[in-house]
């Protein structure tokens, strides 16, 4: 039974850790955020806000990953939201059908919890039997306990023209083809239920032939439509992380189109050349590419 002065002491090393992560971040290059408040701060190569960063590295220090943990990675607005709709209905589906799922009236990012902001919460999911926890940090980033862990990756990317964000370069496919499924977004909205047929194989739940003939892959994708999850009144309205601070954001933000290509109804051809040119430099040697 941990004592009172224990927990003192623990708190003590916490506040600690806080305080000297502050002042690592106040001597690091800093830049503009897009005109948000915050500001953004370089470490690593990497451009990243303080409370990000902060999670980041709590995380690192706190998070135990179990090997029958599934992470699911992603660079912002490169199909979050609906990765974690699929991969939650799907885990779920023995215990929820598309009447009674909580994504119904929670967020996609309230039933899979982010790690360097809600891995707390994760603790709960992992009682209920649900191993899902997402991120958006690069791979370097990672708490080690998740590569020593063995436990599965799911990274999606997407044409940064439609995201444009900066693309991370993961390498773990190579050294761990069976802890890691890559995926790209085009392909994934050219065909969702091949792609939700294999996530679920590799999430070690796959469908059964019973499933299949009674057409559950296409009940999830149904679900978990960019159309059907956009317009819930849960996703249309409240905030997340509601009085949080910097980390409040309506719901609705996470939502815009889903589309595909959308990119040609606000960049130029000289811009979208351009992003052509940085996005070979940057990802020359991996093997991967975007047509």
């Amino acid at each position: 039974m941990e004592s009172h002065f224990d927990s003192h002491v623990e708190q003590d090393n916490e506040d600690e850790f806080q305080k000297s992560l502050k002042e690592m971040i106040s001597s690091l290059l800093k830049g503009n955020n897009w005109g948000l408040p915050d500001h953004l701060y370089h470490y690593q190569g990497f451009w990243l806000t303080p409370t990000f960063l902060q999670g980041v590295m709590l995380a690192q220090q706190q998070f135990e990953a179990q090997p029958t943990d599934i992470i699911l990675c992603s660079a912002p607005r490169t199909g979050t939201a609906w990765l974690k709709s699929l991969t939650f209905a799907t885990i779920t589906r023995t215990s929820y059908d598309d009447s009674t799922t909580p994504l119904l009236f929670k967020t996609p990012h309230d039933v899979v919890p982010f790690m360097e902001l809600d891995h707390a919460h994760f603790s709960a999911n992992r009682h209920l039997g649900i191993p899902l926890l997402a991120t958006h940090a690069p791979y370097s980033f990672l708490p080690t306990s998740i590569i020593d862990s063995g436990c599965k990756i799911i990274y999606i990317c997407r044409d940064p023209k439609d995201t444009f964000v900066s693309m991370y370069h993961i390498c773990a496919s190579l050294e761990h083809p069976n802890k890691f499924m890559f995926l790209k977004y085009e392909e994934m909205n050219e065909d969702t239920i091949l792609y939700l047929k294999k996530l679920a194989e590799f999430m070690g739940c796959p469908f059964s032939s019973e499933e299949q003939q009674k057409r559950m892959p296409e009940k999830i994708v149904k679900m978990c439509s960019f159309k059907n999850i956009s317009n819930l009144e849960v996703n249309k309205s409240g905030k997340h992380r509601e009085g949080q601070g910097n980390l409040e954001i309506e719901n609705k933000i996470y939502f815009r189109k889903g589309k595909v290509g959308d990119w040609k109804n606000d960049l130029t051809p000289e811009m979208s050349t351009q992003l052509d040119q940085i996005t070979q430099q940057k990802l020359s040697g991996s093997g991967l590419s975007f047509n």
